[in-house]
């Protein structure tokens, strides 16, 4: 039978011939991952000469400060464009209220000064929510209603505030909120433009699910054991996909520069959608259980490491994602550089 030529070839169309050569692949691909995709996020504690391991996150470690230049050099010399530091709170600091989120002294600004005067190029993207600093694990205050205990919206808002600007002033480029409070970018951006902060940027966690997926990160900080109940009364419901792109539509309107979706593998469609409807710069996490997955199989030899990460971290480009924040990004990276 004849299909699509006059000579009468089979098939007339054959996709295989773009695919045929490495060169020719390469000049076909629809979407790149460079290293001007990838974010890393550090664990950070308190201490001196001290690098530990997390367990449940193989390759992935906790630095003391004096180490963590060091530490941040390796992601600096291959180009990474910005960190995002994550601290480790000593449980004799943390309290019901959050208040060493408050302290210009803290974990996270002495870093952050640290890295500004090491590495003034580099981009610091500062989480600002309260569960690395609250006895209950929890990412706002808790107050006591009818019904029981609830995490309170507009407190919570107003730490969260001071805990940005606290962050700022202290060299922070990017304020991440990650509590899923409802206003509080509107708030964050007011009180920053006020203390004259008008270049700090915010990357909103816009679109950010009350996971199953966040274990190993919250064992990396601390706030895992700590934690009472869950986060389903703020964080997004995994079944919802409109609710993100009002979530999306309303922190744009508060003023985002940036926007992530969290976690990143499950909610590539999310990912999408909010390219898609938005066109802003759309970023994805790659989180801590995505990230002990890829690596338990590794280690159990079911899966072939660099292909697996590098596949993995392509699927956030191809959903639409301007960036990516992985666990894998110097190893990335270093990938990508070598080519």
């Amino acid at each position: 039978m004849s299909i699509g030529t006059p000579t009468g070839a089979f098939p007339a169309t054959r996709m295989r011939r773009n695919r045929r050569d490495a060169w020719t692949r390469r000049l076909n691909a629809e979407n790149t991952l460079t290293v001007d995709d990838l974010i890393w996020p550090i664990f950070i504690r308190e201490g001196s000469g001290q690098t530990t391991d997390v367990a449940s996150m193989p390759g992935v470690v906790r630095v003391t400060l004096d180490r963590l230049a060091g530490h941040v050099e390796q992601a600096a010399s291959l180009g990474i464009p910005a960190v995002a530091l994550f601290p480790m709170t000593p449980p004799e600091l943390k309290d019901a209220e959050g208040t060493e989120a408050l302290n210009p002294e803290n974990l996270m600004c002495r870093a952050a000064r640290l890295l500004k005067r090491e590495f003034p190029e580099l981009g610091l993207v500062g989480d600002v929510a309260l569960d690395p600093y609250t006895d209950h694990g929890h990412d706002g205050v808790i107050r006591e209603t009818p019904t029981g205990e609830y995490v309170h919206n507009d407190e919570s808002v107003a730490v969260l505030v001071t805990q940005a600007v606290n962050q700022a002033e202290a060299g922070i480029d990017v304020i991440a909120p990650s509590d899923m409070m409802d206003g509080r970018i509107g708030t964050i951006r007011a009180a920053l433009d006020k203390a004259g902060l008008i270049d700090t940027r915010i990357m909103s966690y816009a679109a950010k699910y009350a996971s199953a997926f966040y274990g190993p990160f919250r064992d990396a900080v601390g706030s895992g054991k700590a934690l009472r109940g869950d986060k389903k009364t703020y964080q997004m419901d995994p079944a919802n996909t409109d609710e993100a792109l009002r979530e999306v539509a309303l922190d744009l309107a508060e003023g985002a520069d940036m926007v992530m979706v969290k976690p990143g593998m499950p909610y590539l469609d999310i990912v999408r959608r909010v390219k898609d409807r938005f066109g802003v710069p759309t970023f994805a996490y790659q989180v801590s259980g995505e990230y002990a997955m890829i690596m338990a199989a590794v280690r159990n030899g079911w899966l072939e490491h660099e292909r697996a990460m590098m596949e993995s971290l392509l699927g956030f480009k191809r959903a639409g994602a301007n960036g990516v924040l992985t666990y894998f990004a110097v190893e990335a990276a270093r990938l990508l550089r070598s080519r």
